[in-house]
């Protein structure tokens, strides 16, 4: 029993120092977490009331600070990353940067909503804390560093080694050719109508599949966006709730809709829906559902931006804070 003990214990110390101290995923998770440490390093530069977009990437993908920042005439910082990152981090990582008169828009993708528990404690940012960053990690209740420093499994091993290789290697990622990239504001741009056309095809055959109205209330989301918006009124950050970008021909279901809109005034915030709820047509998207392409997000950005403008008129009068570069 002594030995089978000791094999344990020592078979648990060698996972904790190869899977959290030597091994790494540069490609896969390095690109969410330079996007996220960017975005985070933008905001620490703003002196003054400013508006953060916090979303999956429909945020930088559909939304563009760019052009969103000279409307509303203050500092906009593109905060989304990817729909698997976590809620909880996400909010973990930017509470330190927001202040009274800070504005937090937040246009959640669908998949948002309908991420169980279990599975948003196992996204990408449970690897990246345990391997980069856990400080923020300690902030999080200890389901969530059970989950953090054991997320790895033999495949993520197998792919660390050949994610570092590949890096060690001076291998070139292709993805910035493809899809574009990311500007000073967090916004992602490139993502052309010609570099769209290879995707057509895909994009006419796609069926998006709507979150329920139920899985709004009882899901991930459900539990920790409401803590995030009960936060932020205490410390006098005004949050408006937003819609995804999607296809014209698949609406988000009335009652879906109405779930999401109840989630967020219930709790004190604001939540815009514009004319078009927020609903394009397919030529209108890059490659998924949640992505238009750059003409189109910029003719987003320039409508939600005057509905920002309506909504939170009073507030940047008072905050008379001039555009930042």
């Amino acid at each position: 029993m002594r030995r089978l003990l000791s094999a344990c214990i020592a078979s648990l110390l060698l996972y904790v120092a190869v899977f959290d101290f030597l091994l790494d995923r540069p490609l896969s998770l390095g690109q969410p977490r330079t996007q996220l440490d960017a975005a985070i390093a933008r905001g620490r530069t703003i002196d003054g009331p400013k508006l953060v977009i916090i979303a999956g990437s429909n945020g930088p993908f559909s939304h563009r600070c760019e052009t969103i920042e000279p409307i509303l005439t203050i500092p906009c910082a593109n905060a989304g990353v990817a729909v698997g990152i976590s809620l909880d981090y996400m909010f973990a990582r930017w509470k330190p940067l927001l202040h009274p008169g800070d504005i937090v828009y937040l246009p959640l993708e669908e998949a948002q909503y309908t991420l169980p528990p279990a599975a948003s404690h196992l996204g990408p940012d449970a690897a990246i804390m345990a391997r980069h960053d856990w400080v923020t990690l300690s902030e999080l209740p200890p389901s969530r560093w059970i989950a953090a420093f054991f997320a790895f499994d033999p495949r993520a091993g197998i792919m660390s080694l050949i994610e570092t290789a590949l890096v060690a290697t001076g291998f070139h990622d292709p993805r910035a050719e493809a899809e574009g990239t990311t500007n000073v504001w967090g916004d992602h741009v490139g993502h052309t109508v010609a570099r769209a056309a290879p995707n057509a095809a895909m994009l006419a055959m796609v069926s998006p599949v709507h979150a329920t109205a139920v899985q709004v209330r009882t899901q991930a989301a459900g539990q920790q966006l409401p803590a995030f918006l009960d936060w932020a009124a205490r410390h006098q950050v005004r949050t408006i709730g937003g819609l995804p970008t999607g296809f014209a021909d698949s609406p988000i279901p009335s009652d879906t809709l109405a779930a999401i809109r109840a989630m967020f005034e219930s709790h004190g915030a604001l939540f815009l829906d514009p004319p078009n709820h927020a609903r394009y047509p397919r030529h209108a998207f890059f490659d998924t559902a949640d992505h238009l392409n750059e003409p189109a997000q910029i003719a987003h950005s320039r409508m939600i931006a005057e509905a920002l403008r309506t909504i939170l008129a009073p507030a940047i009068a008072a905050a008379g804070s001039p555009p930042r570069p």
